[in-house]
């Protein structure tokens, strides 16, 4: 698989990577740690060295899900993890990106993904109570103490990306981006072309719904955040239809799926942007994968774009309420 660098300070991974945070939390209940490493090491077998967990996908148990599962390739994978929240009573009840509860984050993580150093240590959602020179300051410290490798951010705007990396150098930005999610190619992404910084696109596949797998009879488990979310009701979801059969047109000529083409766009757009779809399923991880060995012609690309710029997306990815606290 091709390589990507993220950011200016050596971090290189391969093309796509493997969201891990449905495994344990957000999408249902969790799945089987047997069943969920097996997943892990399959994806380590067919190329991928790139994976995502937090502290708060759970709280813990994911991260304690990949350390396990990770622990027999130390040396061959990248584990980027993030803080940034504050829990109580095992639930997430808002930020805390102060520097003392930083440092007490990555030691906490450090121990739950087994390694010696944190790979890359994103903040999970800016904290508008502390300032980002501080949070990028305490990274930095502990950077330079050898426990953390890369700094990155995540669902950060222009602003505080530019304040971070004046302070501790950015490597990366993880941000929701897919063909319906394109709100951070007006300002954001020509500001990490600028810097460069990496973009990990999280949700390349909408949450599963350009895969072409969930229409308006698809039911959501108990604990699925879709169900809150106005983009996946039945509504949108009818409305919105649109957009899979654009992906079903390519996908037919290409001898492909819905969700390598979506993905396949993805990589298309920046040399610098590495997808990192998330599954609990075996046959999903190696079709997902297969995206990486497809290459959008010049004139798709500009087919896809102007067929999309036609299509109106319904339903907003999140709620007000979701958008500043959630940790997806």
């Amino acid at each position: 698989m091709e390589k990507r660098k993220l950011g200016q300070n050596g971090l290189e991974v391969n093309a796509l990577g493997l969201g891990c945070m449905g495994m344990s939390w957000g999408l249902g209940p969790a799945g089987d740690p047997k069943e969920m490493t097996a997943v892990i090491h399959a994806a380590v077998e067919q190329g991928v060295n790139f994976f995502d967990t937090a502290e708060v996908y759970g709280p813990y148990t994911n991260e304690e899900l990949v350390g396990a599962a990770l622990e027999p390739f130390k040396g061959q994978v990248t584990i980027a993890t993030k803080f940034g929240f504050k829990f109580q009573d095992g639930k997430q009840v808002g930020l805390d990106s102060s520097p003392a509860n930083i440092r007490r984050v990555a030691e906490a993580s450090l121990r739950r993904l087994r390694v010696e150093a944190l790979d890359l240590f994103y903040q999970h959602r800016v904290d508008p109570t502390v300032p980002i020179e501080e949070v990028a300051g305490a990274v930095k410290e502990l950077i330079q103490e050898g426990k953390v490798r890369y700094f990155g951010l995540s669902e950060a705007g222009a602003q505080t990306i530019r304040r971070a990396h004046a302070v501790q150098p950015v490597s990366a930005l993880q941000s929701e981006y897919s063909l319906w999610t394109r709100q951070h190619e007006q300002e954001i992404i020509p500001t990490l072309e600028e810097l460069g910084i990496g973009l990990v696109a999280f949700s390349p596949l909408g949450k599963g719904f350009l895969a072409g797998k969930i229409d308006e009879t698809t039911k959501f488990a108990e604990g699925d955040i879709r169900n809150l979310l106005p983009r996946y009701t039945e509504e949108a979801r009818m409305a919105n239809k649109a957009l899979l059969d654009l992906l079903q047109q390519f996908a037919a000529r290409r001898n492909a799926t819905q969700a390598q083409i979506a993905l396949a766009w993805v990589l298309a757009q920046k040399p610098w942007i590495v997808p990192i779809p998330g599954t609990t399923k075996l046959h999903r991880l190696t079709e997902n994968l297969g995206a990486a060995a497809i290459t959008l012609t010049a004139k798709e690309l500009e087919e896809m774009e102007t067929a999309s710029a036609q299509i109106r997306i319904i339903g907003n990815r999140y709620t007000e309420q979701l958008e500043r606290a959630t940790g997806l």
